[in-house]
């Protein structure tokens, strides 16, 4: 079956039966190719070159997605760590220059290295590593109203052009406090959205996000969360469930955590001071 490519959807023929009736028709799909992220770190003159992670994405701001991965990571806090992006004439991979003065613990990204776009933090199953990476627990953010939290899912789905056509991308948004959408990434992975968001914001030089919300499509596990307080967002909301060790890491960090946020209602499993009820 044909096909055409754009960046991040794919127009393929398929057969859709309805009942006892089928039919030939062209439908979106979403596209999914793999990415090698590499660093390069250590003096000049004597610097190495190594590929830190190679994960599954949608094609489109691949370099916020290798810098927020980063980011997450702890090997950059500073914009000024980055040297230069460069994306491989191939189109899936990115190098990332880090600063000669960053000290780069090369044998904790091979014990902890990154995997795949569902992953995450694959292999790191302990909360006090991510309390090192955030500087404390959150106080004195401002609170959000309830109604602004009900509006989250409409803006979001409307800010969607990928699920729009194809159904399949995830997103992740980024609101300030009265509830107005500053900025959205979609990709086949909830976890490289986010990536992808953070990613813009930290080469932006806008991190940390503490008065922004954070809402993302899909349920809030705990890498989820940990990529958040990373940035230093205060207020996680979700559309579908939070896991156990994410409500134990929000609990810990004094972060608010919404879940189930759709038809207007939602849960809140930590941070409740935080929502004007």
């Amino acid at each position: 079956m044909g096909s055409m490519h754009s960046e991040s959807t794919r127009d393929v023929t398929i057969i859709n039966v309805d009942g006892r009736t089928a039919c030939e028709k062209r439908d979106a799909i979403g596209v999914e190719e793999p990415l090698a992220i590499q660093i390069g770190f250590g003096p000049i003159g004597a610097r190495r070159r190594v590929t830190v992670s190679v994960t599954m994405r949608t094609p489109g701001d691949d370099a916020e997605l290798a810098v927020g991965l980063l980011v997450a990571e702890g090997i950059v806090t500073e914009r000024g760590h980055i040297l230069s992006l460069a994306a491989a004439v191939s189109g899936n991979a990115v190098r990332v220059e880090i600063h000669p003065t960053v000290s780069v613990d090369f044998a904790r990204l091979e014990r902890h290295g990154f995997t795949s776009s569902s992953c995450g933090i694959c292999g790191k199953t302990s909360i006090e590593a991510v309390e090192a990476a955030c500087e404390s627990a959150f106080t004195g953010v401002p609170r959000i109203a309830v109604d602004v939290i009900h509006t989250l899912p409409r803006k979001l789905r409307e800010a969607q052009p990928g699920f729009t056509r194809t159904g399949a991308l995830h997103a992740a948004a980024l609101f300030d406090r009265m509830g107005m959408l500053q900025a959205v990434r979609e990709d086949v992975g909830r976890h490289n959205a986010v990536d992808k968001l953070i990613g813009a914001e930290f080469l932006a030089k806008r991190l940390p996000l503490s008065e922004h919300i954070l809402f993302v499509s899909g349920r809030a596990g705990f890498e989820l969360v940990q990529k958040a307080a990373v940035a230093g967002i205060a207020i996680f909301a979700a559309v579908g469930a939070p896991t156990s060790l994410a409500i134990d890491l929000a609990e810990r960090l004094n972060l608010t955590l919404l879940g189930f946020v759709r038809e207007g209602r939602f849960n809140i499993y930590s941070g409740a001071e935080r929502v004007a009820i």
